[in-house]
C-alpha cells in the first residue's frame, strides 16, 4: 500500500474523532458560561466576568477540560481527549493529531465569537454619535497608548534595570486595550449608546489600530534591531484608508444592499446578506493586516443606518449568543494562573515587576477620562476604567514576544499576570463607576443593574434620567 493512500485512510478515520472531540468542549464551553454568567448575574457582576472566571476553571488552570494546542501541551493533557480515548482508543500520534485538529476548529469558533459580537456593538452604535464624539475618543487612544507606554518602559529600565528592547516591548504591551470584553460589558449595562460608551469604544477601535501598529514596530525592533519604517507608514495609511472608504463606501452602497434584499424571496435573506457584508470586511481588513473585527464594526456601523437596523439586531441575537461565550470561555482556558503563585521562587521576580506594570496598566488608562474636552456632564472616570482590560490582545503582545525570544521569563510572567489582574478587575470596576451614588443611597434601582423583580430602571445619557422599559421577568426572556 502506497504511503499516500494510508495518510488519506488515516485523516479519514480522524475526521469522526475530531468532530465528537469539538462536540465535547462545545458541552463544556456552553457549560460553563451558562453557569458561570448565571451566577454572576445574580450576585449583581457582568456576565462577563463569570465567563471568564469559569473559562479559567475548565482551562489549563484547573480541570483541563477545555485545552488548546500550545507550547508543551499536547493531547494527553487535555481530560476531554484522555474521555475519547477510553471509549475510541488512538495511537498517540493519532491523539495529538486530534487535539490540534479540535483545538484549530474551537479557535476559529472564538475568533467568529468575537467578530460576530463587534458585529452586533457596531449594529447597536450610532454613527453620528461615533463621529461626533471622534475627537474626544482620538484624545483618549492616544493618551492610553501613549501614557502607559512610556512610563512602562521608563520604569522597567530605570528600577528594575530591563534592556532596552525587552522593556519597550513590555511597554508595549501596556498600550492594548481589549475591545471585546469592554464592549459586552457596556452592552450589559446598557451603555453602549451613551457618550460614555461611545467614547469608549470609539477610543477602543483607534486603539485596536495603534496597538496593531505598534507591535509592528516593536517585533520589527525584536527581529531586525531597527524599525522599518516603511513597513509602520503602510500600516497606517492603510488603517486609515480601509475605516474612512469602508464607512463612506458601506454607506452610500448600503441602500442599494437593502433593496436588493427586500426583492428576495428566500428564507433568511436580511441576516445572511449582512453577514456576507460582514464577513467581506472582516476578510478585507484581516488582508490588509488590520484585524478582523475591525472590518466587523465597520460594517455594523454601516448597517445601523439602515432602515433594517432593528430587524438585523435582533437576528444577529441568537448567532451571538451561540458563538460569542466560546471567545470568552477560550481567553480563560488559556489563562495560566500558576504564574501567581508567589510561592513559586521562579515566579517571585516576575510578580515584582507584575505589581509595577499592574499599577502602570491601570493608571495609564484611567488618566485618559480626564483627557475629554467640550464635554461637561461626564462620568471620566467610567471612560478611564473601560479602557483598562488587556485580554487577549495583551497576549498576543507576550507571545510574540516570548516567541521572539526578547522577553525573560520572569518579564513574560509579568506581563501574564498584568493581563490577567486588568481583564478580571475591569467588568465589576466598570459596573461600579457606572452606579450613581445619589441613587444607590436614595435606594432606588441601580441604572446598570438587571432589576431582580418589576419595575422601571433609569437609564443615565448625557447626565439626564430616561424611563427605560420595565425589566422583563426570567419566564418573560
Amino acid at each position: 500500500m502506497s504511503y499516500p493512500i494510508v495518510l488519506a485512510s488515516a485523516e479519514a478515520a480522524e475526521g469522526p474523532l475530531v468532530l465528537a472531540a469539538v462536540l465535547l468542549s462545545l458541552v463544556v464551553t456552553y457549560l460553563a458560561s451558562k453557569i458561570g454568567g448565571e451566577i454572576c448575574a445574580r450576585i449583581n457582576l457582568p456576565s462577563v466576568l463569570g465567563e471568564l472566571v469559569f473559562g479559567v476553571l475548565v482551562g489549563v488552570s484547573a480541570l483541563h477540560l477545555v485545552m488548546l494546542p500550545a507550547d508543551g501541551i499536547t493531547g494527553s493533557d487535555s481530560m476531554l481527549l484522555k474521555l475519547l480515548n477510553q471509549s475510541t482508543p488512538m495511537a498517540s500520534e493519532t491523539l495529538n493529531s486530534v487535539f490540534r485538529s479540535q483545538g484549530e476548529v474551537i479557535s476559529v469558533l472564538s475568533e467568529l465569537g468575537v467578530i460576530i459580537l463587534l458585529f452586533e456593538i457596531g449594529l447597536e452604535s450610532q454613527l453620528k454619535e461615533l463621529l461626533r464624539v471622534g475627537p474626544q475618543a482620538a484624545v483618549v487612544a492616544c493618551v492610553g497608548v501613549a501614557a502607559p507606554f512610556i512610563a512602562g518602559t521608563a520604569g522597567l529600565i530605570a528600577i528594575f534595570h530591563v534592556a532596552t528592547v525587552p522593556a519597550i516591548f513590555a511597554g508595549a504591551a501596556l498600550t492594548a486595550t481589549s475591545i471585546g470584553i469592554t464592549a459586552r460589558v457596556l452592552a450589559e449595562l446598557n451603555r453602549l449608546s451613551s457618550s460614555e460608551g461611545q467614547i469608549i469604544i470609539g477610543a477602543a477601535v483607534l486603539d485596536d489600530v495603534l496597538g496593531i501598529i505598534v507591535l509592528a514596530i516593536v517585533a520589527s525592533l525584536a527581529k531586525t534591531g531597527e524599525v522599518e519604517l516603511s513597513k509602520v507608514a503602510i500600516l497606517i495609511v492603510s488603517a486609515g484608508v480601509f475605516l474612512v472608504g469602508a464607512i463612506v463606501l458601506g454607506r452610500w452602497l448600503s441602500p442599494l444592499l437593502m433593496k436588493l434584499v427586500s426583492e428576495m424571496r428566500t428564507r433568511g435573506q436580511v441576516l445572511i446578506t449582512a453577514l456576507i457584508f460582514a464577513f467581506l470586511l472582516s476578510y478585507v481588513a484581516n488582508v490588509i493586516q488590520l484585524e478582523a473585527i475591525l472590518g466587523a464594526f465597520a460594517a455594523g456601523l454601516i448597517l445601523a443606518e439602515t432602515e433594517r437596523q432593528e430587524e438585523l439586531i435582533e437576528q444577529i441575537k441568537p448567532i451571538a449568543d451561540m458563538l460569542v461565550p466560546i471567545f470568552f470561555i477560550t481567553v480563560g482556558a488559556r489563562t495560566d494562573v500558576s504564574v501567581l503563585n508567589p510561592f513559586n521562587p521562579a515566579n517571585r521576580e516576575g510578580l515584582i515587576i507584575s505589581a509595577f506594570l499592574i499599577v502602570v496598566a491601570i493608571l495609564g488608562k484611567v488618566i485618559t477620562g480626564w483627557t475629554v474636552f467640550g464635554k461637561e456632564k461626564l462620568n471620566r472616570l467610567a471612560i478611564g476604567v473601560g479602557m483598562i482590560p488587556r485580554g487577549e490582545v495583551g497576549l498576543v503582545f507576550a507571545s510574540v514576544g516570548t516567541a521572539s525570544g526578547v522577553l525573560s521569563d520572569a518579564l513574560n510572567a509579568a506581563i501574564v499576570v498584568m493581563v490577567i489582574l486588568t481583564t478580571f478587575l475591569a467588568p465589576p470596576l466598570l459596573r461600579l463607576v457606572f452606579q450613581n451614588p445619589n441613587e444607590v443611597a436614595a435606594g432606588l434601582p441601580s441604572p446598570v443593574g438587571l432589576a431582580a423583580g418589576g419595575g422601571a430602571e433609569l437609564s443615565l445619557l448625557d447626565g439626564q434620567a430616561v424611563e427605560a422599559e420595565p425589566a422583563k421577568k426570567p419566564e418573560e426572556v
